[in-house]
């Protein structure tokens, strides 16, 4: 299958509130705000048909139509520190639904993550239209690996896979990925089935540590800060 023969939406998933780092997604990286990192690289991507933004906030939507990207108003009841982005992305796909505009495929695009770029849209959308997989996750090599840590049973520790696993080097140890937060991509109608992003069997991309910068603290912005100042 060739993607840019499919009906394809970017779904941006744009809060205007955060306890941890506060208005995140406006923040100026390389001299633009964050959440627009992500629509220019939704844009660029051929495959991608159409761009929507969900949002609750005023200056987030205005930057965004301003920006060649359509916005669909989000709820105040799915814009709080506790509200999934899979709520959001169901409203706006049955929104979607209700106007007879439903895409067969979107792809899920959260602005945190302003170093995925076009390039990396497009070799994940190619990869997953070539795999024949339910969906596709970015990924990233785990910097800690689970066999290493430990869960609290009360005040003791006990080893979340066992005492071998504890001394083994990490280089005997199964590779493990996890989830970097760019890229989601998944047919609509299985989504809505589902309500989760992951299907089985999931296809894997995977990136680089460096583009993998998901942003959520003050420390993870100055290290993106870092990263595009050396580039």
């Amino acid at each position: 299958m060739n993607a840019i023969e499919k009906n394809i939406l970017a779904i941006i998933t744009a809060r205007g509130g955060s306890k941890g780092l506060p208005r995140k997604n406006l923040l100026p990286l390389r001299g633009k705000p964050l959440i627009l990192h992500t629509i220019e690289a939704a844009k660029k991507t051929l495959a991608i048909r159409r761009c929507i933004v969900s949002t609750e906030d005023a200056e987030i939507k205005e930057i965004s139509l301003r920006n060649g990207a359509e916005v669909i108003d989000r709820p105040l009841v799915l814009a709080d520190d506790n509200s999934p982005s899979s709520d959001a992305v169901r409203h706006v796909l049955e929104l979607l639904r209700c106007l007879g505009e439903m895409p067969e495929y979107f792809v899920l695009l959260q602005p945190t993550s302003p170093l995925r770029t076009a390039a990396h849209l497009t070799a994940c959308l190619e990869q997953y239209f070539r795999s024949g997989a339910a969906c596709a996750i970015s990924v990233v090599e785990a910097e800690h690996h689970p066999y290493k840590c430990f869960t609290l049973d009360g005040k003791y520790l006990n080893p979340f896979a066992d005492e071998k696993s504890l001394e083994m080097p990490r280089q005997a140890l199964p590779r493990v990925y996890r989830q970097n937060g760019a890229i989601y991509i998944m047919p609509t109608e299985l989504f809505l089935k589902k309500g989760c992003f992951y299907a089985s069997p999931a296809m894997p991309f995977i990136m680089d540590p460096k583009d993998s910068i998901d942003i959520d603290t003050p420390l993870d912005f100055q290290l993106a800060k870092i990263i595009v100042e050396k580039e």
